[in-house]
């Protein structure tokens, strides 16, 4: 079973200003749907910039498991050599997709079509995290599952024998769910329709149209979000450049806008309008963010963001913003510490199902560095400290959490006093190269041997 081993504590200090380029991985949503498609294709997918951190390897080792051939040629290159939709086998053993919520719920509705049994296990923590939200619209195409209380993994999946086609709205905000529906509906005859009240990232919608697929979006009377899927094509194998991950440059560029007198470079980030919330919030706030060069890469739009030190101010997120930004509203919640005034986060009780109740973890983390904050089941309000400076000095729980530890690790750069996080080991699933790039930059992390 995938597990992060022996706890590694780390911890951040004041750090002097922040320079340098920031060469951030490969964008982590778009290499486990890469892998996936690759897998559902007709012949060879090539892959550049794939992110080579532990949730992405365990997607290229189930696509193995379920019968393509999955190749590394070099850093971030791969091939996969794919067996077409409906062409997946019976895995031979059981399915480990370690901390990644991503990676199982689209594996899941990727075999969910298919006429057989598979199982599905995680690390502690993806081990307790709700599975329901796929798996009930999965039963809709005539799987079934069968597994622990609330549909928590351990989990076996057995396919549909004669998949339907199923039109379904999801209840909640979810690229996951929404992906899982889309992945299953490929296997099943007709048109699948998904419906979202608000638009989640669209990578899966973008990568179907790329390889191939019969696929199509409206705008509903309601306003709401209509896709429709035909089921059954025969999918190309693609190129696909995978752009830098918005999600992991957030900590550089988070790091450089709180450490005083900071400017780093990161080139080459995806500039997806469903993933750039975090973006447009830090420059409400009065970030020093200019955005250059902008392109296309892999069919995503990209920039190089260049970063200052910023004096900022506590803003109101809007709730409709929540779905762009949900995995980047732990490193908010620090850069809201340190500015003046309060910011409010409304609308994010996705936070409470993720790794950990984020929610919870930041909160807890921050009051014990000095920043007061309020709470409820769907929102987070810091009261930014401003002038006053962030005090520190705590040891911070990540809950096997990679974005609780790189949250603090963050604070701790500008705090008063050091950051400690009890166990950093769960940073190397999304940013296995972390600690080296923010070295490079001059920041003081350093793991408590």
């Amino acid at each position: 079973m995938s597990s992060h081993g022996t706890p590694i504590p780390m911890t951040a200090r004041k750090s002097g200003p922040l320079k340098g380029t920031a060469a951030v991985p490969g964008d982590k949503s778009i290499s486990h749907r890469a892998l996936i498609f690759g897998a559902m294709a007709v012949g060879e997918t090539k892959i550049t910039g794939l992110l080579e951190g532990e949730d992405v390897l365990d997607t290229a080792k189930a696509m193995q498991a379920l019968g393509a051939d999955v190749v590394r040629e070099g850093a971030g290159e791969w091939t996969v050599h794919g067996v077409g939709v409906g062409g997946f086998t019976e895995p031979a053993d059981v399915i480990d997709c370690g901390n990644s919520g991503t990676g199982v719920r689209l594996i899941m509705g990727a075999v969910a079509t298919h006429d057989f049994c598979t199982t599905f296990t995680g690390d502690g923590s993806l081990r307790k995290r709700p599975m329901g939200r796929v798996t009930d619209p999965l039963a809709l195409f005539g799987a079934r599952s069968v597994g622990r209380s609330q549909g928590r993994l351990p989990l076996t999946l057995i396919g549909a024998a004669e998949p339907v086609p199923v039109e379904y709205e999801t209840p909640v905000p979810s690229a996951q769910v929404k992906s899982a529906v889309l992945l299953a509906g490929l296997n099943a005859p007709g048109q699948t329709v998904v419906i979202e009240k608000e638009m989640t990232r669209d990578h899966t919608e973008r990568m179907l149209v790329g390889f191939g697929a019969e696929l199509s979006t409206e705008t509903t009377p309601e306003g709401y979000h209509k896709i429709t899927l035909t089921g059954r094509p025969e999918l190309t194998p693609q190129e696909v450049a995978v752009p830098r991950d918005p999600s992991s440059a957030a900590f550089p560029v988070c790091a450089a806008l709180i450490v005083e007198g900071s400017e780093v470079f990161v080139p080459g980030v995806s500039q997806n309008t469903t993933r750039n919330g975090l973006y447009t919030t830090l420059v409400e706030m009065g970030a020093n963010i200019s955005f250059e060069n902008p392109r296309t890469e892999g069919g995503e739009p990209v920039a190089d963001l260049r970063v200052k030190y910023s004096k900022l101010k506590g803003i109101e997120v809007p709730p409709d913003r929540a779905a762009s930004m949900i995995d980047e509203f732990p490193v908010l919640s620090v850069v809201a510490a340190f500015a003046e005034g309060t910011t409010v986060m409304r609308g994010v009780k996705e936070l409470r199902v993720k790794e950990s109740d984020r929610i919870d973890a930041m909160a807890r983390g921050l009051e014990a560095c000095g920043v007061e904050i309020e709470e409820d089941h769907d929102t987070l309000i810091v009261h930014g400290r401003g002038a006053k400076g962030v005090k520190g000095g705590a040891t911070c729980a990540t809950h096997i959490d990679h974005r609780i530890a790189m949250s603090f690790l963050v604070m701790g750069l500008a705090s008063e006093q050091a950051v400690t996080v009890d166990d950093g080991s769960p940073i190397a699933t999304s940013f296995p190269v972390f600690e080296k790039l923010m070295a490079g930059l001059g920041a003081a992390i350093t793991r408590n041997n």
